[in-house]
């Protein structure tokens, strides 16, 4: 059973290498800012959200990522922008990614809505910590170039473009992440590894029922890194704007459960669980998900104005 873990788990890793690199999420209907840089300061608040997924659970040393985005609007020269930062960190069995971008988007007026077209440049770390003593012998390394026999950490420059447009009901994106398509060189003449372009297709609209209290949010994203193509599906029902739950499919992926409750104080909370459709669902418990998100704005309430009254006058 052992050996069958460790060749599972291998197994993942050099599929995780050749297929798409992104962090997959399935409540990204959610974190718009993380995927598209247009949509940075798309709302006239300060917007923070995290992010934490743990997939596969079950599996030893599967996919752990955790996020971070913080975007708001600002006014200059009399036009309206976007700025924000977002951080990712994604580990996988000896594997371990981790991304920092800053964001910049110009926005306009457009229609009933609100165009950005927008740009982020950062610092991109890959990092690999491989242990392959089991204790029987089973993985060797040596002798084996494309096995890493050693740990190592490198950096790279990274970018991306988007643009995106919202309304109050709906919102539709297109961006591309590691545009620069930045190679790591690991030392030791590990092999050469790159980041991927991938490309990104987003939408969603909020469609109100006769009954004012209930709304419909479907939703759609398409990930593609024009070798792979991932496809999720997405609809949720939100009652008086506080409380929301739906169903997400990820074609050939996974089936999501999704739940999510807006606190007193403006805290949204979301959870979702997705059951394996892949052949994986024989060795993993499913995957959760845990997003947090907390709009605000800084505008400070006048002080009173003292007034003198006419009797002293």
């Amino acid at each position: 059973m052992k050996r069958l873990v460790y060749i599972i788990v291998f197994g993942v890793v050099a599929l995780n290498i050749q297929a798409q690199q992104d962090p997959k999420f399935s409540q990204n209907m959610f974190l718009a800012p993380f995927y598209n840089p247009g949509a940075v300061g798309s709302t006239d608040k300060i917007c923070l959200a995290a992010a934490f997924r743990n997939q596969w659970t079950g599996l030893p040393n599967s996919p752990v990522t955790t996020i971070f985005t913080a975007s708001m609007p600002v006014s200059l020269l009399g036009r309206t922008h976007g700025v924000g930062v977002s951080l990712m960190n994604d580990n996988l069995a000896f594997n371990n990614d981790f991304n920092f971008s800053a964001s910049y988007a110009f926005r306009m007026e457009l229609g009933q809505g609100s165009l950005g077209i927008g740009a982020n440049i950062g610092l991109a770390n890959q990092a690999l910590t491989p242990e392959w003593d089991d204790g029987d012998g089973i993985i060797n390394p040596e002798g084996d170039v494309a096995i890493p026999q050693t740990g190592g950490s490198v950096f790279g420059f990274d970018m991306g473009l988007g643009a995106y447009y919202n309304t109050d009901n709906l919102y539709v994106g297109i961006s591309t992440t590691h545009l620069n398509q930045t190679s790591f060189d690991y030392p030791e003449d590990l092999a050469e590894t790159k980041l991927i372009r991938h490309y990104y297709l987003m939408a969603g609209y909020n469609i109100q029922l006769a009954n004012p209290m209930f709304e419909i949010m479907p939703s759609l994203m398409l990930q593609s890194d024009l070798r792979s193509n991932l496809v999720y599906l997405n609809t949720n029902i939100r009652y008086n704007k506080r409380f929301w739950g739906g169903v997400s499919y990820s074609v050939g992926g996974a089936l999501t459960a999704l739940f999510g409750i807006e606190l007193m104080n403006g805290i949204k909370i979301g959870y979702s669980y997705d059951f394996e459709l892949s052949p994986l669902l024989k060795y993993n418990s499913g995957s959760h998900e845990i997003t947090v998100r907390y709009c605000f704005d800084l505008s400070v309430d006048k002080s009173p104005q003292k007034y003198k009254s006419i009797r002293f006058l």
